[in-house]
């Protein structure tokens, strides 16, 4: 999503200045993890839709398939959506794997993306560096940080779990009700409040995408694409619970853990195959929110519409958190930021989703990541597949312990959830950039590819 939304943006630009018809040609570098694992991320094609003027959101992903092989069967590309320009592969996207960062580029993150439009003498028209920081979030290097963050004003700001927690006790708020006061400040973005129902409509949208990524996941059967011969596990995991059912076999109490694995193996299936997915935070660890967020509408009695409400708030406050004061990038700190981060705002989510204190969804936010720290991202032949996949459904197996024990202990405990980001980010700073995103180490390395 990252790399896609960098080259919709250099494009974009290119014409809101006035240089589009001007450009011949354009040249894209690949440096760090996108260059290693830039192919197995499907990297590749999403600058070529990119470029063409498409972006993540708005792209219709029965779509995807044919402009890509349209692309590169005519070698020609309409920049921006307007412009044909032509642009073969070897020579105009270049994946320099010897490169852990763009030539004098002042950001030091492992993502790094460089265009370059020329004009017909060879001059350069533009160039620009952006980064790829996770969950679709970019930054372009040089640029004032502050200028990707959202500037509106919120009634409750927060830059910590403490902070947060101190001030909806002050307020008398629930975590879920002090995030829906400040939601509708920012979707406005002028100062003025937006009616709780556009909020609410907002987040209803995201679950029905999560809900319809789930169905398509259980439906889809076959091989996953990238070389690595994974085949679909969702639909035939889902056929043979639904058959224990039909026959009357609902004496497994660890039955709706099968059924959670299933959702959120058959999310990252779909984003393993290029489908869509809701990045919560990541896209590689799209599956653990949306399988909680199933486990608490199917098999939770009295589970209603105001409960998946605070789940989703309180899981985007957690998210926040972990943004804000570490990162969620696998190529950053390895897959506890991707996967440990997601189980993280699951646990929190699912709690308040059940009635919990805003303590003990700190106290569940806390225990998911505290075991996941360390957690390594290792992708072989750097396809999302193994083992994340699997990792997703072990996550939101853990959400789900996490929150459980945080209900049903006092609120009181040793380690803050503040503690234990912090613990997460050192972590990931001290792990070898091996481990993170390269697959030049751990399963990538010892597993052959075949």
């Amino acid at each position: 999503m990252g790399p896609m939304r960098a080259a919709f943006r250099f494009a974009n630009e290119l014409e809101n200045r006035g240089l589009l018809d001007k450009v011949k040609c354009v040249q894209v570098e690949l440096y760090g993890s996108l260059a290693l694992t830039g192919l197995g991320h499907a990297t590749d094609r999403a600058v070529l839709l990119g470029l063409s003027g498409n972006e993540p959101a708005n792209i219709d992903p029965d779509a995807i398939e044919s402009t890509v092989a349209e692309i590169r069967a005519s070698r020609r590309i309409e920049l921006a959506g307007t412009l044909p320009i032509a642009f073969d592969e070897s020579s105009d996207l270049v994946f320099h794997s010897d490169l852990m960062f763009p030539p004098g580029a002042q950001t030091r993150h492992p993502n790094g993306l460089k265009f370059t439009a020329y004009d017909a003498a060879g001059l350069v028209l533009d160039m620009r560096t952006f980064f790829s920081i996770g969950g679709g979030f970019i930054i372009e290097d040089g640029a004032d940080a502050s200028a990707y963050k959202r500037q509106a004003p919120i009634p409750f700001p927060f830059h910590s779990s403490a902070e947060l927690l101190a001030t909806a006790e002050a307020n008398e708020l629930s975590i879920s009700q002090l995030m829906l006061e400040n939601e509708c400040a920012l979707v406005e973005g002028n100062g003025e409040r937006a009616p709780v129902a556009v909020v609410r409509q907002g987040i209803e949208r995201l679950w029905q995408v999560m809900q319809g990524c789930v169905e398509r996941g259980m439906a889809a059967e076959g091989i996953l694409p990238g070389g690595l011969n994974v085949r679909r596990r969702a639909h035939r995991l889902a056929g043979r619970l639904r058959e224990k059912e039909a026959d009357g076999l609902h004496g497994d109490p660890l039955a709706p853990l099968d059924w959670v694995t299933v959702y959120a193996m058959a999310v990252n299936e779909e984003n393993a195959a290029g489908g869509r997915v809701v990045t919560a935070p990541t896209n590689g660890a799209a599956g653990v929110v949306p399988a909680v967020a199933h486990y608490y509408d199917r098999f939770i009695a009295g589970a209603d519409h105001e409960g998946m409400m605070r789940f989703f708030l309180t899981s985007a406050a957690i998210g926040i958190l972990y943004k804000e004061n570490a990162s969620i990038s696998g190529a950053e700190v390895g897959c506890q930021g991707e996967v440990g981060v997601a189980c993280s705002m699951a646990a929190g989510g699912l709690t308040a989703a059940l009635g919990g204190t805003n303590g003990q969804v700190e106290h569940a936010a806390e225990i998911a990541m505290e075991h996941n720290l360390g957690m390594t991202c290792d992708p072989i032949g750097g396809l999302v597949q193994i083992p994340c996949i699997e990792r997703n459904a072990m996550g939101a197996a853990k959400a789900i312990h996490a929150s459980r024990l945080a209900l049903n202990e006092q609120e009181e405990h040793k380690v803050s959830l503040d503690q234990v980001i912090r613990t997460m980010y050192l972590t990931g700073l001290d792990m070898q950039s091996r481990y993170k995103e390269t697959s030049l180490a751990g399963l990538a390395l010892n597993v052959i590819e075949c």
